[in-house]
């Protein structure tokens, strides 16, 4: 009877645990959507702490106009036809500025003051490895880079790739600055919840195999954009992430490392905002709501 009592209450006792732990979670989240809610805009929150794989979410499955975070999956593309042979990183690749609309195959061109990175165009005829232009379109954030790759992986191929992972609702179907594409709506979107996913799995060295992931890792932890997750956070933390930006929409999404060894993914985003200036504030506010709650979990 008495080891009957005892296990009564250790059962009760993770009851009361877990119970609070769930009130922790609710108010946690009401902190982050009051922070969010001063805004004019609408916000989504994936978060998953990948030590207990408690997850925390927000609209995570409303769809978003993806921005410049459908770069992280054409760089999983990559690594995967890489790994099976179909392309090296060290292919010279040559860099042109002529692309094909996905309407109807007209060529269109980018602008180079519209880009985040204008290096890349002063290198126009010559040839560099696939592995630099993979790098120019993570931490740089290069649309021409992105663009350059888009055609020798194939877009269908990249949404293939997302469904395999689990991935249902990334659509990666063009290109940067196709207009025509644009004006028919055929736009590259996301949502919060398959973002986290695969940042998830990559974290986990689950996409095309751990090297692969180790090294996309390093590459997205040279991001140079650090507004929004980063921002807040001190120095020792490392954040592997990949941001977002067009009018009204501000996105930042990736894993952000512990000293201790510890791990855990955010994905932030957001359009119709009035104020980026002030958005951003409040998204690296939420940032920081997050690590903190990490930390008091140990």
């Amino acid at each position: 009877m008495k080891r009957i009592l005892t296990a009564f209450v250790l059962i009760v006792g993770c009851m009361q645990v877990t119970a609070q732990k769930q009130t922790g979670d609710m108010e946690l989240l009401q902190k982050i959507k009051t922070e969010l809610g001063k805004q004019t805009g609408f916000f989504a929150l994936a978060f998953e702490d990948l030590q207990t794989h408690q997850q925390l979410l927000w609209h995570a499955d409303s769809e978003f106009h993806a921005a410049s975070t459908m770069k992280t999956p054409v760089m999983i593309e990559v690594y995967k036809q890489v790994a099976a042979g179909k392309l090296s990183l060290q292919e010279p690749v040559l860099v042109t500025n002529q692309f094909k609309s996905i309407v109807d195959g007209s060529d269109y061109q980018l602008n180079p003051g519209d880009d985040s990175q204008e290096k890349l165009y002063s290198q126009l005829g010559s040839r560099i490895p696939l592995k630099e232009l993979v790098y120019q379109m993570i931490i740089h954030s290069s649309n021409l880079a992105t663009n350059i790759i888009m055609e020798m992986v194939d877009g269908k191929k990249v949404m293939q790739t997302m469904r395999e992972l689990g991935a249902e609702k990334i659509n990666v179907l063009r290109g940067v600055e196709d207009q025509k594409a644009f004006d028919a709506h055929l736009n590259n979107t996301t949502t919060a919840y398959d973002l986290m996913l695969i940042y998830s799995r990559m974290a986990e060295g689950r996409i095309v195999n751990k090297n692969a992931c180790a090294e996309m890792i390093k590459i997205l932890e040279d991001q140079t954009d650090n507004v929004v997750i980063p921002a807040l956070l001190p120095s020792n933390v490392k954040v592997a992430h990949k941001t977002g930006f067009i009018t009204g929409v501000h996105h930042d999404s990736g894993i952000v490392f512990l000293p201790d060894g510890r791990k855990y993914v955010l994905v932030l985003l957001s359009k119709n905002l009035a104020d980026d200036g002030a958005a951003t504030a409040a998204m690296a506010k939420v940032s920081e709501m997050l690590y903190q709650y990490v930390l008091s979990e140990k």
